[in-house]
């Protein structure tokens, strides 16, 4: 490889400093973790972690010094810093708390749609009651609710993906240092974004191949059908109408139904717009596969400034993190796991479920292992992160695990 620009000089890792802006890798950047492609280093936690997937990096000397380019993605160096936000309780005891009442929240919101479906009426209570469970859930700890939210059937993919938008909704407007009063509002907004796709005929919804002309036209129309469904129903909050009208509107102008410019569109519709996105891509859909939480995070910030609104889009790509709750990751010693717990203070160290030995057979015993201890030299480096995988890699079902309880054993 060489300099394909005078203003790029290779470098190796061990001479990184603060200030430095990493243009080019010595591999591919689909190969590491790292979201954007370019980045500036921040302090030396960036310098470990690009050094444990490259040996050699090119700095743009232009860049570099002068604080400009956005940050590595990796947490501890971000373009927007937030006070960190004490969890209330331990990962495991929220699991206990709301195993049974995510459950009940997926059956409510898929009856909900369903009578909607049939010419129903919203029950505005009992959709601001599975809000509220929700709100006080990720309150306490965000990342329970992020890993029940990765358990999908497609065939209850419209009901899933309207609860998981709530969930991560909820998550990044705590993060964003939402009051509860407006989690709740945005919760609404995230459970009640798609209702208007109950009034588009299913087999248009579930169709796996391109949709016509005319087919799109009827998709599309599930913006205004939301709008229409909302507005005549008392005691919905008028947020959730907007957003349900325009979370497909685009920051460039090219989204629909209005193509409203960015500055027309409203702050929970931006928010939306992006939780929406991400949701979908890392589902399997009927018409594709889904992208790991990597590959979806790296869409979002390609499309910053144009599909997303650009700052929003950072701060949804530090929510996220490298390895959110509930994601299937390999490591170096070739076992397979399953994050159980975000490290807000090491992004690339987070709790983990060994389900798979290095061989990739189920383990005998499940174990957690916190990837944390290898900061303080407790923990070998060959339990790093070496890969995400999509749910069903290696026969790796989450929701079979989830099924049997077994986050609930440790």
């Amino acid at each position: 490889m060489t300099d394909s620009s005078p203003y790029e000089k290779k470098i190796h890792v061990a001479d990184l400093r603060t200030g430095m802006y990493v243009c080019r890798l010595d591999r591919d950047w689909l190969d590491t973790p790292f979201i954007m492609q370019g980045f500036l280093i921040e302090d030396r936690e960036d310098i470990e972690i690009v050094g444990e997937y490259c040996e050699f990096v090119y700095v743009d000397t232009r860049a570099s010094g002068k604080g400009g380019g956005p940050s590595s993605g990796l947490g501890t160096a971000s373009a927007v810093r937030h006070r960190p936000i004490e969890n209330q309780a331990d990962v495991e005891s929220e699991h206990k708390q709301m195993y049974k009442t995510f459950r009940e929240a997926r059956s409510v919101t898929k009856d909900m749609l369903e009578n909607i479906r049939l010419g129903a009426a919203i029950d505005t209570n009992q959709a601001k009651d599975t809000v509220n469970e929700c709100v006080q859930s990720v309150i306490r700890h965000p990342d329970a609710l992020m890993w029940m939210s990765r358990i999908r059937q497609q065939r209850e993919y419209t009901a899933e993906h309207c609860l998981n938008v709530c969930i991560l909704a909820i998550a990044f407007g705590r993060q964003l240092g939402f009051a509860e009063e407006e989690l709740q509002n945005i919760g609404m907004c995230g459970l009640l974004h798609d209702v208007g796709k109950m009034r588009v005929p299913q087999e248009i919804v579930d169709k796996p191949g391109a949709l016509t002309t005319k087919e799109s036209r009827m998709m599309k129309a599930h913006t205004v059908h939301g709008r229409n469904l909302l507005m005549s129903s008392s005691g919905v909050y008028g947020g959730a109408i907007d957003v349900a009208y325009s979370h497909h509107e685009r920051i460039d102008g090219e989204g629909y139904p209005r193509k409203l410019p960015g500055a027309g569109i409203s702050y929970y519709s931006k928010i939306i717009s992006l939780v929406d996105a991400y949701d979908a891509m890392t589902a399997d859909r009927c018409y594709d596969t889904a992208k790991t939480s990597t590959q979806a995070l790296k869409i979002i910030y390609a499309e910053k400034g144009k599909q997303f609104d650009e700052e929003l889009s950072l701060k949804f790509i530090q929510t996220i993190g490298l390895y959110p709750a509930g994601s299937m990751v390999e490591l170096y010693n070739g076992e397979v796991g399953i994050i159980i717990e975000a490290n807000q203070k090491f992004r690339h160290l987070p709790r983990v479920i060994v389900v798979l030995d290095e061989n990739k057979k189920p383990v005998a015993k499940e174990k957690v292992v916190d990837l944390s201890l290898i900061e303080s030299g407790d923990l070998p480096k060959r339990y790093l992160i070496k890969q995400v995988w999509k749910d069903g890699s290696f026969g790796v079902q989450i929701r079979e695990y989830q099924r049997k309880g077994l986050i609930l054993k440790h």
